[in-house]
């Protein structure tokens, strides 16, 4: 068996868009005929430039090679061009195709995913959401309403949820880190106390930032956040400099946690050499796929680091993120995120009950994509996946951003 053939298809979820603007499938096929999913999450490139790189990696490290082979294959499209180091873009196209070789084993054995992987270690994955606007809530206004995020907390609890993410603190710049304004500080202390209020202790807040801070900044504003017990702090300095996040977690007495932006073993290394963080959040479409994310989640293991995987794409990188999930010790949180066109997608093949997610015993990721449905969506704009804003954080007005769900996604 080797891989033969490959298919890409950008599709584009409808507005209002949670899980970003497209989402980058990929179906690869083998000369038996078995058709593997995999899911590119790489936003650094626009979708058709990704398309290119995504061709060049499958047809210069992977197509003819036994599917098998994603250790040989893996250190092929690390080390191309001379470099053998992190490569977001080249890495992102490499995961989908990996996940797809994984989909691939797992049918040809007729055993699911997380099987090959050590097996079931969790019989069910703790799930966490964002919080989303309900039905009657302002899109615009919703962002900076700590009440209606109380709301909406309050209601996910209901439904079964032990963690709920929110991210008020202001917004994400090409600036780089910026120290945030108080009003930035005071909604932020705002959204944990009406979080809290409406949760009470039955659920855990996940205070989400997308490394917008500078050190100092970040430090100011988790020391306010403290009285709250958030179970992390994520992401609160840019991913570039793993010294300054830290500093942070030497200062904040909040679990600091990162990853959604970092690919390969090298660069969760760092994270924890530096003991920058006490949580991993991979995202399998982009940091070197499922087996390397193993092997993070075993390095983890012998740093007491638990690993939360990561989920701003479509429901196949969820599929991956859960089969790592189901087979890991220190597993602690599964993002995901519920739409209708989510579900769609895969045909209702995993779904959150009661708060938690339990894999089936279907073989591969035990989903079936609508490939109908993908095409009949497909991504016609000029933007990124998701893009960083060029104006700085206002210190005089204050800062009314919709995080990482646009109004509109097209």
């Amino acid at each position: 068996m080797h891989l033969k053939d490959l298919d890409i298809i950008v599709t584009a979820p409808p507005a209002p868009g949670w899980g970003g603007r497209y989402w980058i499938l990929v179906k690869v096929t083998t000369d038996t005929g078995i058709t593997g999913w995999g899911e590119c999450y790489a936003s650094s490139v626009g979708p058709e430039a990704m398309r290119a790189v995504i061709e060049d990696v499958f047809t210069r490290h992977m197509e003819g090679e036994n599917p098998e082979n994603i250790e040989l294959m893996f250190r092929r499209a690390y080390s191309a061009g001379f470099t053998q180091r992190p490569d977001l873009t080249v890495m992102g196209a490499f995961s989908g195709l990996e996940i797809a070789c994984w989909d691939i084993l797992g049918k040809a054995r007729e055993r699911p995913v997380y099987a090959l992987l050590g097996g079931r270690m969790n019989e069910r994955i703790r799930a966490y959401t964002y919080i989303y606007p309900l039905e009657h809530h302002d899109m615009e206004t919703f962002w900076t309403d700590a009440d209606a995020a109380g709301e909406a907390a309050a209601d996910y609890v209901e439904q079964g949820y032990t963690a709920v993410k929110f991210d008020p603190a202001g917004p994400y710049t090409m600036r780089g880190g910026h120290m945030p304004a108080m009003s930035d500080i005071s909604t932020s202390v705002a959204f944990c106390a009406a979080i809290r209020e409406a949760v009470g202790d039955k659920a855990d807040l996940l205070f989400g930032t997308h490394g917008q801070f500078n050190t100092a900044g970040a430090i100011r504003l988790g020391q306010a956040l403290e009285p709250f017990s958030p179970l992390w702090y994520e992401e609160p300095t840019p991913p570039d400099n793993i010294e300054d996040m830290a500093r942070v977690a030497r200062q904040v007495r909040i679990p600091v946690a990162t990853g959604e932006r970092m690919t390969t073993k090298a660069e969760f290394g760092a994270v924890m050499r530096a003991g920058a963080a006490e949580i991993l959040q991979p995202a399998l479409g982009r940091a070197g796929g499922i087996w390397e994310m193993k092997k993070v989640a075993a390095m983890a293991e012998s740093f007491n680091v638990q690993m939360a995987p990561h989920l701003y794409a479509g429901p196949v990188e969820w599929a991956a993120n859960l089969h790592l999930a189901t087979s890991i010790p220190n597993l602690l949180l599964a993002e995901t995120i519920e739409t209708d066109f989510h579900d769609s997608l895969i045909k209702g093949a995993i779904r959150v009950e009661n708060g938690f997610v339990r894999l089936s015993d279907a073989p591969g990721l035990g989903i079936e994509v609508d490939e109908e449905l993908a095409r009949a969506h497909p991504y016609r704009g000029e933007a990124l996946h998701l893009e960083m804003r060029e104006e700085p954080c206002d210190y005089q007005e204050g800062n009314n951003f919709q995080g990482g769900a646009p109004a509109s996604s097209h």
